[in-house]
């Protein structure tokens, strides 16, 4: 598996090239994982692929200590009873969600939502709160002109990479 592919968003050329120079060979769950990547690559892109959001599209807040309460074992979604945690539930929820690793809330005024990624500060979108949509990028594959964009574990399970 190829190390570049396996974490960053990268052009399907060259995933496909950095694939057989690992791999050298197509089998069908070589070209399964290509289409799983394909396919990926033309999803529209949405808020919630990037930040936590409830069923109604809203930026949700993370919880106070939520990272020391997340850390703790029982709290790996596992979690039986939620009674007086049902905010840091529905926030681990939308999170497991998400596509992409390390955005943060820049902006989140009236109509716009602007995210900011925390590892380069010039991976800046915008969503229209009315539909969730990025007006500059229609898809996931329009955001391979920036150097460097992270995939989170829930994303590599959708194209197949086990990781």
């Amino acid at each position: 598996m190829p190390t570049e592919a396996s974490h960053k968003l990268i052009p399907m050329t060259d995933f496909v090239i950095e694939y057989y120079s690992n791999e050298g060979y197509a089998d069908l769950q070589t070209l399964s994982l290509m289409k799983n990547y394909a396919n990926f690559l033309r999803k529209p892109l949405t808020l919630e692929m990037f930040v936590p959001v409830d069923q109604k599209g809203n930026v949700l807040k993370e919880p106070k200590n939520y990272l020391e309460w997340k850390s703790l074992e029982h709290n790996h979604g596992k979690r039986k009873k939620t009674e007086g945690f049902e905010e840091y539930v529905q926030y681990q929820k939308a999170e497991q969600n998400c596509l992409f690793d390390g955005f943060t809330i820049g902006y989140n005024g009236y109509s716009v939502v602007r995210i900011v990624a925390s590892y380069d500060e010039s991976v800046e979108l915008s969503f229209n709160k009315t539909d969730l949509m990025s007006a500059a990028f229609a898809d996931v594959e329009s955001l391979t002109v920036f150097d460097t964009i992270y995939l989170t574990t829930h994303a590599l399970k959708a194209i197949g990479i086990k990781k």
